[in-house]
């Protein structure tokens, strides 16, 4: 079996008979209309897309209430056009990974068109005109990562031949203008604080530049800023989606599915005709559009006011996951694990996360009303971080590690504040802050060395804690004020706030010789 095979109806019972999902719509009417009045682009051609928002519109197309599909470009690497869309007719198949050891493989035909977001390639870029010239586009959205909103002085002074993709976009948004000024709602569904900003505040660059060098008219900035034709909505995402995994080849090839080669791009983009995915996902959408939507909501997606978007946010990154996920990675890394699911089956580890989380972080979590806290850190706990078939690791999570410990425990530790309560009544938030301090010394709980993961202020602190030694007996602790007092770091300055000595006494702890943050960990996860 092949992913073209669902072409040819001849083919249909094969692929049933080994619990294959294939698209129950006209897929050649989905393409045809499409193609004649697009009504959703989306750049990035990633696996997250192809996994997560393209399955959404998917399951939106099975249920016979919608007839437009999505294009897709791409405009970084324009590799992944070329192996992992074009030769399958855009087709791809999606593998969710259950908790359970059960998955789910759905056939994805909703993606119409593939076309590579750039000059170079004249044919694709005048089909991108042509599809921002026509009035029945209603949303462009991205999922590009944060870097892909970037600008830059040289990029602004290229004008309509700006190379990065947010001056390409405004580029794209000039000949909408000029075919009529069509209203248009730009989507960011990067996983990225108030990310529909970013995409404002770029294309708002790219516009004051022009007008001011006078390569488009002032017009042009009164129908991208006034408010009324284009919008930049904010939204939530969560959903991980890791590179292919070897384990679900294996399981697609006993079907006897042959397109499971895995792609590495010359830019190190790995993909494959196939995307895996954890089962539990969240698109949470402020319902900002000025020319229509198309109807996600019946795949999953939820649309709502933009402070409630922010609640969500909120709850995900102060409570729910992001600050669990920060001390599994802090402690992970130090405890020799590779694998998420294998720290949960850790009975320090899990207690330690599921207290941060319930005992420190539901008191002051912040309810968006449409999102039971209860159930999304449940979701977390039981089915996500556990799921043997999803290669997560804390390497992973500790990545840039200085640039999130603020976001993630900041908000609690203001709430507290707020609330008049004493943080000394706080003990798992502060042992994270501890073993961050214990993790920069890139020494295992076996004394042995490990490489901590990037971060921009790695060399920075690890000099902090150079003079430090993991070993039994008395050393120097003061040096460690220098690291406690950075807010920027810890979303508050810790001796100010009275933490200070709770934490210093935390990491002399974790320093005593080797074992010593097993011993610290199991000590505190076995209070009452």
């Amino acid at each position: 079996m092949k992913l073209l095979d669902v072409k040819d109806p001849a083919k249909f019972e094969e692929f049933a008979a080994k619990g294959y999902q294939l698209p129950k719509y006209d897929r050649e009417a989905v393409k045809k209309a499409t193609a004649e009045t697009p009504t959703w682009i989306h750049f990035g051609a990633g696996n997250i897309f192809r996994a997560y928002q393209a399955s959404i519109l998917e399951d939106a197309l099975n249920a016979g209430k919608y007839d437009k599909g999505v294009i897709v470009a791409e405009g970084y690497d324009f590799e992944i056009i070329d192996r992992a869309y074009r030769p399958y007719d855009n087709l791809s198949l999606s593998v969710v990974m259950y908790s359970t050891g059960d998955i789910e493989k759905k056939v994805i035909g909703c993606m119409t068109e593939s076309l590579k977001a750039d000059a170079s390639f004249p044919e694709d870029w005048e089909r991108l005109k042509e599809i921002f010239r026509n009035p029945s586009l209603q949303m462009v959205s991205f999922s590009i990562t944060e870097k892909g909103y970037g600008f830059t002085p040289d990029d602004l002074r290229r004008g309509l031949d700006a190379k990065l993709m947010m001056g390409k976009i405004t580029a794209l948004l000039y000949e909408r203008y000029l075919a009529g000024e069509a209203p248009i709602t730009l989507s960011s569904m990067d996983n990225c604080s108030h990310n529909g900003d970013a995409v404002k505040n770029a294309v708002f660059a790219y516009t004051d530049a022009w007008v001011a060098s006078s390569v488009t008219p002032p017009e042009f900035m009164e129908y991208i800023k006034r408010g009324t034709k284009v919008s930049y909505p904010w939204s939530m995402i969560d959903k991980i989606t890791p590179r292919p995994d070897a384990k679900v080849r294996e399981l697609l090839e006993a079907d006897g599915f042959e397109d499971t080669g895995v792609i590495e791009t010359a830019k190190h983009s790995f993909t494959a005709p196939f995307v895996n995915a954890e089962e539990v996902g969240y698109l949470v959408i402020e319902d900002d559009f000025k020319n229509g939507r198309p109807p996600l909501e019946l795949g999953g997606a939820i649309f709502t006011d933009r402070e409630t978007v922010d609640k969500v946010e909120r709850m995900k990154v102060g409570t729910c996951l992001n600050p669990l996920h920060t001390a599994m990675g802090t402690f992970g890394c130090m405890m020799g694990f590779t694998l998420v699911s294998a720290e949960m089956k850790d009975e320090d580890i899990n207690a330690f996360v599921r207290k941060i989380g319930y005992d420190e972080g539901m008191p002051v979590v912040v309810n968006p009303g449409i999102i039971d806290p209860m159930v999304f850190i449940g979701e977390c706990l039981n089915k996500r971080f556990p799921n043997p078939f999803m290669p997560d690791a804390p390497q992973r999570l500790v990545m840039d590690n200085s640039q999130k410990i603020p976001v993630r425990f900041g908000g609690t530790i203001k709430e507290y504040l707020k609330r008049g309560e004493d943080l000394n009544k706080l003990t798992y938030i502060p042992l994270v802050f501890a073993g961050y301090a214990r993790y920069l010394k890139g020494i295992d709980d076996w004394g042995q060395p490990f490489t901590p993961t990037s971060d921009p202020l790695l060399a920075e602190l690890q000099a902090i804690v150079a003079p430090l030694e993991v070993k039994e007996g008395e050393q120097d602790f003061s040096v460690l004020e220098k690291l406690f007092r950075r807010a920027d770091i810890f979303g508050a300055d810790l001796v100010e706030e009275g933490l200070y000595e709770k934490v210093v006494g935390m990491t002399k702890e974790l320093y005593a010789g080797p074992g010593a943050i097993r011993k610290t960990l199991h000590k505190y996860v076995a209070m009452q």
